[in-house]
């Protein structure tokens, strides 16, 4: 299983992407700005996109996505999700307004786009791979998710804050090779952390005393202009944990 970087960053300047991952040439974990990179024909290739939650900044290239390979996909694309957040593209995107709805062209019978609800807790498998939705602790209702194949397995956070279900759900698993987590802010915004529920480094590493696995573990969604601050400071509050900084473009075969 490949795992490619497409955007990672707390927000957008030169050379920031916002949050996209693309599993082998397929699968997408979210869909901000990063995606923008992928050539038309990797587009093409999309079956599925997973959503964490509906924050712009991770849902904000899927109507864009679809409109640009409307014309090239076979099969709809499926985009999977709790159902709060597929009813927030759907009331606020996909309305007519915003955007068109795709799950109605270029027919109700036979649209480019449809939706697939899922729970926390629940897996869904295809080609030898398993996605497990798992609850998190966002603003909006969220959840991370923890992907597999036969060769290893990666987590990814989404956005969160301090939680269990996120830890315990990776803990029930024997192995946990490669961790994507959040720390959006430094400590000096620990309040403001605490108010929008995002990571900062204390807070993180508070949460990362539950995990009993020793993975490769790299921090995602950091503020522009503080990234190495934050980074910094994960290190120093977490010296017991391999830790990198993701900047995106990083691909990862496991």
């Amino acid at each position: 299983m490949k795992v490619r970087i497409l955007g990672c960053s707390g927000g957008i300047s030169a050379g920031l992407r916002s949050t996209s991952l693309l599993i082998d040439d397929d699968i997408l974990i979210d869909a901000g700005t990063g995606l923008g990179d992928l050539t038309l024909e990797e587009m093409g290739r999309i079956r599925h996109i997973f959503v964490t939650h509906s924050h712009l900044d991770h849902v904000c290239f899927i109507p864009l996505l679809i409109d640009t390979i409307f014309d090239v996909v076979e099969e709809p694309v499926i985009i999977h999700g709790q159902e709060s957040t597929l009813q927030a593209l759907q009331d606020y995107i996909f309305n007519w307004v915003v955007w068109p709805d795709f799950a109605e062209l270029p027919r109700p019978d036979a649209p480019v786009l449809r939706y697939r609800e899922m729970k926390p807790g629940e897996v869904w498998e295809d080609s030898g791979r398993s996605f497990e939705m798992i609850k998190v602790n966002h603003i909006v209702p969220a959840v991370g998710y923890r992907v597999a194949d036969d060769a290893g397995s990666f987590a990814f956070s989404g956005d969160t804050t301090t939680n269990d279900s996120f830890w315990e759900a990776l803990n029930a698993h024997s192995a946990l090779d490669m961790l994507i987590v959040e720390a959006a802010f430094a400590d000096h915004n620990l309040e403001l952390s605490k108010m929008a529920k995002h990571y900062c480094p204390s807070l993180l590493a508070g949460d990362m005393g539950k995990l009993r696995h020793k993975p490769d573990i790299y921090i995602t969604h950091r503020k522009p202009g503080e990234e190495e601050q934050i980074l910094r400071e994960c290190g120093e509050q977490m010296p017991d944990r391999k830790l990198q900084g993701l900047s995106g473009g990083e691909v990862f075969t496991l």
